[in-house]
């Protein structure tokens, strides 16, 4: 069973392992410092928690936290994120959290960086509804360097 709830503070431990596994931030290409440093980490999560434009909840899958999902930005440029802890890849958690999401917030159009050899994450998209919209060049700080990426976007 998945579902979306709302993050509590037990669950900051299970997201920061998550992203502090080396090989799912190779994966993800794109990071940030809060990736790589708990205090950054910490203080991350404290401002997004208290915004109230962040739409942010907790993936949970057979009573165990698996991660997170998010969107953010403003109304016109709507943005969706999600880490799902590598452990569970390849179950269909990352779609049913997607989809779950997608439907609270209601917004269109949402829109969904991915570097473009991800895959799997481009195909959790897809099956979510959204298209490809874009190709473009990012620098990944995980990868040393710049990143064939995608924009994809649900209307």
């Amino acid at each position: 069973m998945i579902f979306l709830r709302e993050v509590r503070d037990e669950d900051l431990p299970a997201f920061w392992r998550h992203v502090s596994d080396p090989a799912a931030r190779h994966v993800a290409a794109v990071t940030r410092q809060y990736h790589y440093d708990r205090g950054h980490f910490d203080a991350h999560w404290a401002r997004i928690r208290s915004n109230p434009e962040v739409l942010m909840r907790t993936v949970v899958a057979d009573d165990e936290v698996v991660g997170h999902a998010a969107v953010y930005g403003p109304p016109d440029e709507r943005e969706v994120t999600y880490w799902i802890d590598r452990a569970h890849w390849g179950r269909g958690i990352a779609t049913a959290a997607l989809a779950a999401l997608i439907d609270l917030d209601g917004t269109r159009p949402l829109h969904a960086h991915v570097v473009a050899d991800n895959v799997g994450s481009i195909r959790v998209l897809e099956k979510c509804g959204f298209v490809i919209t874009e190709h473009g060049r990012g620098f990944a700080q995980e990868r040393g360097g710049e990143i064939d990426e995608v924009l994809l976007t649900l209307k």
